[in-house]
This record gives structure tokens, C-alpha cells and sequence, in this order.
């Protein structure tokens, strides 16, 4: 069974995958942090809150991870302590997961992110206690909205 490791959040290394969003420091503001994307022009958009609950036990076993592949997606953190982004670029322009491409971060309470459309991922999970987030992405409920992959072989994570 492969193994991942999960790293502090960086901007830098979560390019690939999307936009973080932190903290705009002195500027009190930080206008387009995130590139909000809309494949179905007559897809409105959802603003949403969601529940993202701790795992039963550590290590976490990958086995299935989803995407957007028309939408962009942002979670920003309503009450939250740190919560885990698992990601993976696709094979090609359309494909499963690349897992040559697969990282894990912990994220910070006070940040959000913002995954680029067709980004595959892991379900949102807190880490130290049940976390509430604002959700905003263009859906419709139809199936264009996401899509699900069941990994070949189960990935464990371990997180510090």
C-alpha cells in the first residue's frame, strides 16, 4: 500500500491545484485571490455551508477522490481549527487521478482554498474537531457537477 504524507499548506506548492486563501495582511482586502471558473454559462452559482467532520481514526485510507470538472470550488472556513486538502491533477486533460501528482496539506482554520475546475480531491476533513465552512461553486444538482474515482489501491495518509 502506498503511503502519503501530509505537508504544511504553502501557495507556492498548491499552484498546480488551485488558490490559497489567507490573510491579506495591511491591505485589509485582497481582491480575485482565487480565479472562480464556470464552464456551464447558464449554471448559476451556490453559496453554501458545509459540515466537514474529523476521521474515525489516523491514518486516513484514500480510496476514492472527486471533482468538479466544470467549476472551480472554494471552502472558506467558518469555524474551523485545521482541517486537510488531498489533491491530484488529472491524467491529461480529462483523465482519473495522476497519482504521481497527489499531495496532501494541512491547512491552517484561518485560510481557505479555492481548487482550479476538473481538480481532483479528497472529502473535505477536519482534523481536531467537526469544522464548518462557506462553499461557493457553480452547480446545478445535474451531473455535471462532480464525478467520483475509485483509486486502483488504497492510498494511507499520515498526518503530523
Amino acid at each position: 500500500m502506498r503511503e502519503l504524507v501530509a505537508e504544511p499548506l504553502n501557495a507556492a506548492a498548491f499552484e498546480p491545484y488551485g488558490q490559497v486563501l489567507a490573510d491579506p495582511g495591511p491591505n485589509n482586502r485582497t481582491d480575485y485571490a482565487a480565479r472562480l471558473t464556470n464552464g456551464r454559462p447558464d449554471i448559476a452559482v451556490n453559496l453554501g455551508v458545509v459540515r466537514a467532520m474529523p476521521p474515525a481514526a489516523l491514518p486516513i485510507r484514500i480510496t476514492k477522490m472527486e471533482r468538479h470538472p466544470l467549476s472551480s470550488q472554494a471552502f472558506l472556513p467558518l469555524d474551523c481549527d485545521r482541517y486537510l486538502v488531498i489533491v491530484a491533477q488529472p491524467q491529461g486533460t480529462d483523465g482519473p487521478p495522476d497519482l504521481a501528482t497527489l499531495r496532501a496539506f494541512v491547512v491552517p482554520g484561518d485560510a481557505g482554498v479555492n481548487y482550479n475546475a476538473g481538480t481532483w480531491h479528497f472529502p473535505l476533513t477536519s482534523l481536531d474537531r467537526p469544522a464548518t465552512f462557506g462553499l461557493l461553486m457553480y452547480m446545478d444538482g445535474g451531473p455535471g457537477d462532480e464525478d467520483w474515482h475509485t483509486l486502483n489501491e488504497a492510498i494511507t495518509l499520515q498526518v503530523g
